[in-house]
């Protein structure tokens, strides 16, 4: 196995010297992308400043190994550049305001290495449209983010890169716990207040578990809502973009800039309708489950109705597609990708230098032969399971969701969006057994094609780390989702940033 392990130093494009200290009144632990936006506009500071105050404060936390590129060069002249043009009298929704953005996203001159060895040297021309279209609304692109290789993972204990000196992405409140996955980089930097906002990817979870365990918002949109050419793939049936920022308007503001339409108000909270199934309760650990408890109870007293629901063999019918989906897929998508992409490289060369053992394991034991695990420890060739998923157990799976939305008139399912917080951050951290604990409750919403937005709720009471809560609604409801979180993130609160 080729491992990739490079110093913080020589992992980052070149550096340039820092514009002057303007920033000295930037609070980057309560400023949002939205106020930041607003404020750039109005001449409070510049966009110089502000992503000169968010390099500092990348560098400053090598220890989270949250970048894999910080482009020091290209942020700053973008940023000079913004400047500039404001004078002339343009002003953008994402005017001089820095982003993140996961590295298995395409951004033209950057590298794209999508957290594995054989990728690391890839520097695609063009942006992915979804990455272009925040650069043609003023954003500036930080940098490229760690994440849990080829997006496989749940952990983010990436083996390859690493900028500090403990293996994987680190948590933004405690940096001996897991940051997630696999959009690890984005929820550590989010969660640490480096960056505002931030674009992942989410198969299964991908940007909904970071945030839990980071303390940030996140959108898994519908499927389809967002364009995913230029993304490096697992599943087409799965895959999708996600905005992901320190407050719902800012996560807002990213899905109107990608996906269109006009400001989002708040939701009339006495107008809405969410369920409860007791198919996600289940696992929680103390912190999760006392967090929970105390949201419910404050989104009743703002006057929102919290029915129960049964969602009858909901994670049995689950089980039948979620690996047979991804694993099927991953092989054709990646090979298709990679034909396409301009990298020049093959599948077993990609497979053949990945550092994980975890991702390394699946690859080679489960991708690329095209199998699924069997009984008694045993393999069995993955297209019958795919094809039986594809024909039976997903559309089953989409009627429950539609049948129980209609029957009880909801916006929503709510539920903790992972069943605990965030774990020690070693290499037992990627097993199967905790990879399946933490996607229990975000996979189902995901293989069925629905939109899901995370938002803290609290910090746990023993562990002090964030705990997430979860809104699942139907196909197409993104923006209902979005409006109802936004009218709670009062109720529930925001999270104060880590302390250090």
């Amino acid at each position: 196995m080729s491992k990739t392990r490079l110093s913080f130093a020589t992992t980052f494009i070149a550096v340039t010297s820092l514009a002057p200290a303007a920033h000295a009144t930037l609070d980057l632990e309560t400023l949002t992308a939205t106020q930041a936006a607003a404020d750039i506009c109005a001449g409070k500071y510049t966009s110089e400043a502000l992503v000169t105050a968010a390099l500092e404060r990348a560098k400053a936390h090598p220890e989270l190994n949250a970048f894999i590129t910080l482009d020091e060069v290209g942020a700053l002249r973008a940023a000079k550049s913004a400047d500039a043009a404001r004078k002339r009298g343009r002003c953008k929704p994402l005017e001089g305001v820095p982003v993140v953005i996961k590295d298995n996203i395409e951004v033209a001159g950057l590298p794209a290495s999508a957290g594995t060895p054989a990728l690391k040297n890839f520097r695609p021309k063009t942006d992915a449209p979804v990455a272009a279209k925040l650069r043609a609304a003023g954003a500036i692109v930080l940098g490229k983010t760690n994440m849990h290789e080829l997006a496989f993972g749940i952990s983010g204990y990436n083996t390859a890169f690493q900028s500090g000196p403990q293996t994987g992405v680190r948590n933004a409140y405690d940096v001996s716990k897991i940051a997630g996955g696999s959009s690890s980089g984005n929820g550590a930097a989010i969660g640490s207040r480096i960056a505002m906002i931030g674009l992942g990817t989410d198969t299964g979870g991908s940007v909904r578990i970071p945030c839990a365990l980071n303390g940030c918002v996140s959108l898994r949109p519908t499927v389809g809502r967002y364009s995913q050419k230029g993304i490096a793939p697992i599943s087409h049936t799965r895959d999708t973009a996600g905005p992901m920022g320190v407050s719902v308007s800012d996560v807002a503001l990213l899905d109107r800039t990608i996906a269109g339409g006009n400001a989002i108000q708040p939701a009339a909270l006495g107008k809405v309708r969410v369920g409860v199934a007791q198919a996600f309760l289940s696992n929680l650990d103390a912190d999760t489950q006392a967090a929970f408890d105390a949201a419910l109870a404050k989104m009743k007293a703002a006057g929102v109705t919290v029915v129960p629901v049964d969602m009858p063999q909901l994670m049995e019918i689950n089980g039948a597609i979620g690996f047979p989906l991804a694993l099927y897929e991953a092989f054709d998508d990646m090979v298709h990708y990679l034909k396409t992409n301009g990298s020049g490289l093959t599948m077993a060369a990609l497979a053949k230098e990945i550092s994980s053992p975890d991702v390394k394991g699946t690859y080679d034991a489960l991708v690329i032969p095209r199998k699924l695990p069997g009984p008694n420890n045993t393999l069995v060739p993955a297209q019958p399971a795919y094809a039986a998923a594809m024909k039976t157990a997903r559309p089953a799976l989409q009627k429950l969701y539609q049948r129980t939305f209609r029957q009880h008139q909801l916006d929503a399912l709510i539920f903790p969006t992972v069943p605990r917080v965030a774990m020690d951050a070693t290499p037992d951290a990627s097993s199967v057994p905790n990879f399946m604990t933490y996607i229990q409750n975000t996979d189902p919403g995901s293989n069925a094609g629905l939109p899901g937005l995370q938002m803290p709720m609290a910090l746990g009471a023993q562990s002090k780390l964030p705990v997430g809560l979860e809104l699942d609604g139907p196909a197409g409801s993104d923006r209902r989702l979005l409006a109802i979180a936004m009218a709670l993130e009062p109720v529930l609160g925001r999270l104060a940033a880590p302390k250090r």
